[in-house]
Order: C-alpha cells, then sequence, then structure tokens
C-alpha cells in the first residue's frame, strides 16, 4: 500500500475516489434513469395529462395522450440517425451530455404547459412538440449510454456493469411511478387533476442539469480514444454505405429489439392504464402493482447480468422468449383476477423478462465495430423502437377496443417474441468477446 494512503494516528481515512469505471456506470445509468422518469411520469399520469390538457370525453382524451406517446417514438430514429453518426465522429461523452440536457429540458417544460380549457388546442400541440423534442433527444441517448457503458466495461463483465443502466432504467421509471403514486394520495384526486400532476415534470429540470455535469467530467471511452488514435482510423462510412456494410447486425438487433420492447412497453408503459380501464384497479392499486413489480426485477437484474457474463447471452435470450411466448397468456388471465392475482402475474412475466432487459448493454453494443457502434446500434435500436415498442400501448388498447378481448396485448407480445426468436438465430455470441473485433466476422455457433 501507498504510505500516503496510510492515515496519521487518530486521523480518519481518506475516502478512495470512484474508478473510472464505476463513475462511467453512475453517469451512463443517471442518464437512462431521466429518459424512464419521463416515461415513468406520462405513462403513470396519462389520466391527470388527459384530462388536463386535451379534449373530448376521458376515453377519448386517454387515447390522444396514448397517441402522443407513440409520437415521441416516431421522431427517435431521427435522433439516432443525428446523434448516432455524431456520437462516432466527436465522442461519446459530449452527445450524451447534450442529450440529457435536452431530455430533462423538454420533460421539465411540460410541466409548465398552461391547461387545454386556458389555451384551447395549443395545449396538447406544444406537448406533442415536447414529446417529439423528447424523442428525438432519447435517439441518441439509449444508444449513447449504452455504447459508453460497454466500452468501459472489462471484456469478461460486460454483462454484469452493463445491467446496471437497466437497474438505472427501473429506478428511473419506479421513482416517477412513486411520485404521481405519492402525489396522488397526498393530495387527492381534484389537487392532481388541477396542478399535482405537474409537480413530477418540473423535478426533471435539476435532475437532468446534475446528469451534465457528471458526464462532462468523464474522459471518453478507452476504446474509442484508442479508435481515434489509430493510424488507420477511416471515416465513419455515411448512413447509406453502413446500411449496405452492416445490414446483418441491424437487422438482428432490430429483429431483437421488436420483442424487447414491445414485452418492455407493454408491461413497463402501459400496464398502470391496463389495470385501471381494463380490469377495474383502482388508481392507486394500477400503480402500486408494477411499482412492486419493478422493484423486485431490480434485484435480479445484476445476478442475471453476471450469469450472462458465464453462460453467454444467447442461452439467457432464448430462455426469456420462450418462457414468455409459454407464459404470457395463464399470467394475463392471472392479472386479470383481481389486485393480488395482478401482482403475482406481473412478478413473474417481470422475471421472466429480466434476462433480455439485463444484457441489453451488453449484447447491443457488441454487434457493431467502434467506427460504427454509436449509429448502428442507435438506428437499429430506435427505428424498431418508434415501430413496434412505443406503439404498444396504443396498439394494445385499440386491439381490445377493436375486440372486446382484454388478452390482445398478451397476443402481440408472442407475436413479437417469435420475431425475436427468429433474430437470436442469427445472433453471433459475444460474451467474454473483445469489442474490438467483429463479431459478424466470425463463424456463426449454432448451439444455445
Amino acid at each position: 500500500m501507498d504510505e500516503k494512503m496510510i492515515p496519521a494516528p487518530g486521523q480518519p481515512a481518506p475516502f478512495a475516489k470512484p474508478s473510472p469505471l464505476n463513475r462511467a456506470v453512475g453517469a451512463s445509468a443517471l442518464g437512462n434513469a431521466v429518459e424512464w422518469f419521463d416515461y415513468g411520469i406520462y405513462a403513470y399520469g396519462v389520466t391527470y395529462i388527459s384530462a388536463a390538457l386535451f379534449p373530448g370525453d376521458t376515453e377519448e382524451a386517454v387515447l390522444f395522450a396514448l397517441a402522443t406517446f407513440a409520437i415521441s417514438f416516431l421522431v427517435r430514429p431521427l435522433g439516432g440517425l443525428f446523434w448516432g453518426p455524431l456520437g462516432d465522429r466527436i465522442g461519446r461523452k459530449s452527445v450524451l451530455a447534450m442529450t440529457i440536457l435536452l431530455m430533462a429540458a423538454a420533460t421539465f417544460a411540460v410541466g409548465l404547459i398552461p391547461s387545454y380549457d386556458s389555451i384551447g388546442f395549443w395545449a396538447p400541440t406544444i406537448l406533442i412538440i415536447l414529446r417529439m423534442l423528447q424523442g428525438f433527444s432519447t435517439g441518441g441517448e439509449y444508444g449513447g449510454a449504452a455504447t459508453f457503458m460497454a466500452e468501459y466495461a472489462p471484456d469478461d463483465r460486460r454483462g454484469f456493469y452493463g445491467s446496471f443502466l437497466e437497474f438505472g432504467t427501473l429506478a428511473g421509471f419506479s421513482f416517477g411511478a412513486a411520485l404521481m403514486l405519492g402525489y396522488s394520495l397526498h393530495l387527492g384526486d381534484e389537487a392532481m387533476h388541477e396542478w399535482g400532476w405537474r409537480i413530477p415534470f418540473l423535478i426533471a429540470g435539476p435532475v437532468g442539469l446534475v446528469g451534465m455535469y457528471l458526464r462532462s467530467k468523464l474522459e471518453d471511452t478507452p476504446v474509442f480514444r484508442e479508435e481515434m488514435a489509430s493510424a488507420d482510423r477511416r471515416k465513419p462510412p455515411g448512413i447509406a454505405a453502413m446500411m449496405r456494410e452492416y445490414w446483418r447486425p441491424l437487422l438482428v438487433v432490430g429483429g431483437l429489439v421488436v420483442a424487447l420492447n414491445v414485452v418492455n412497453y407493454s408491461l413497463l408503459s402501459y400496464m398502470p392504464t391496463y389495470l385501471q380501464r381494463r380490469i377495474g384497479l383502482s388508481n392507486e392499486e394500477a400503480l402500486i402493482v408494477p411499482i412492486i413489480g419493478m422493484l423486485f426485477m431490480m434485484i435480479f437484474l445484476p445476478f442475471a447480468g453476471a450469469l450472462s457474463d458465464r453462460i453467454g447471452r444467447r442461452p439467457m435470450w432464448r430462455w426469456s422468449l420462450i418462457g414468455l411466448l409459454i407464459f404470457v397468456v395463464p399470467l394475463y388471465m392471472l392479472i386479470g383476477t383481481g389486485f393480488a392475482g395482478a401482482v403475482a402475474g406481473f412478478l413473474l412475466l417481470g422475471l421472466l423478462y429480466v434476462p433480455q432487459l439485463a444484457t441489453i448493454s451488453a449484447t447491443f453494443p457488441a454487434m457493431f465495430p467502434t467506427a460504427v457502434r454509436f449509429a448502428g446500434f442507435a438506428i437499429a435500436y430506435n427505428i424498431s423502437t418508434s415501430i413496434f415498442g412505443g406503439t404498444a400501448p396504443m396498439i394494445g388498447s385499440g386491439l381490445i377496443s377493436l375486440t372486446g378481448d382484454p388478452l390482445m396485448p398478451a397476443y402481440y407480445m408472442m407475436i413479437a417474441c417469435v420475431v425475436g426468436l427468429i433474430a437470436l438465430r442469427f445472433m453471433p455470441e459475444t460474451a467474454g468477446k473483445s469489442l474490438r473485433e467483429d463479431p459478424f466476422s466470425r463463424p456463426l455457433r449454432s448451439g444455445p
């Protein structure tokens, strides 16, 4: 031990400075938490938001609000096309500092929109603009944060460290849900409709400033700095050239994301609305169920990430997809039995989903070489998410209204899992492999 680190008698031991890896993990996870905090307060406050900012009766207003939620996802590919190539040119750190600030500012501004009764159709118009701005920034946020995390983590522990990005996802989402629930219980329904729903949105502003500060103090990733210093570094290809050269990983990631995010947004974003409007739970019960489920999932994320480092990403995804394909309908039927059944059903669905969620940051960035990693991940992820993930709440609600069958979201999830299994067949195993390799240049394993 360095003698300078040994405290003098009677003196407190000095605090060890966090390692660059731990700081990178914290800064990445915080940005993801801000992103999902926004989704959480929007999804869990949709009843209040729709009543305040949209015209029409309750059913129509909620459908408009869910459609607005989906609109933000339609802009995400534009964000991926803009931020991804920029991150491969100027660095991950700089882009992540900009995206978290823009994302938090848009969320903060939602809390300042005057009501529909005050300014008429300007209220939903402003909301749509802000949701589009939020979607544009998110188009670079998640791909950048996952790339940043993956490039900092050791090759043999990428699954473990990457799982903390998703820990931030659930922490932000559950914190947003808990705030909405807490204010609802404390203020009452009338005050929440009048002004209480705005408070969680306003909290996003200072949290975003903290995240930007933390990210601005980090060095860029060692892998990216090595790429920048390489004598034979070539200029990242344009979008058209990248589509031609890297179509295989783009399709594989896009197919896996169909399964990942149809399950994700059906389970996390749409579930409160589903429980309240389709199952008949109270507003408070509909919020409590997913909060319990997300806290339960958070416990297992690091263990699932570490397990993927030992046995591989492909087996984790296969178990999750097959498990959901078999059990999603029975578990949705269990959810429909009441509050206790909803808690049990959500916990089991969450447990089946964890192997996918825990390994996103370890799996997807490793599909692309360093020169196009940010852009490739961001484009594939956001195009697939915008078409299938962000629209899942609206599609689930619309299919139920059309057919009268409350199990339609479960059937939609089953179709998505089939797509995921097809994509998984063509995904190379990357556990323990260096990010400096191109996984699609190796022979594809046919085993698990």
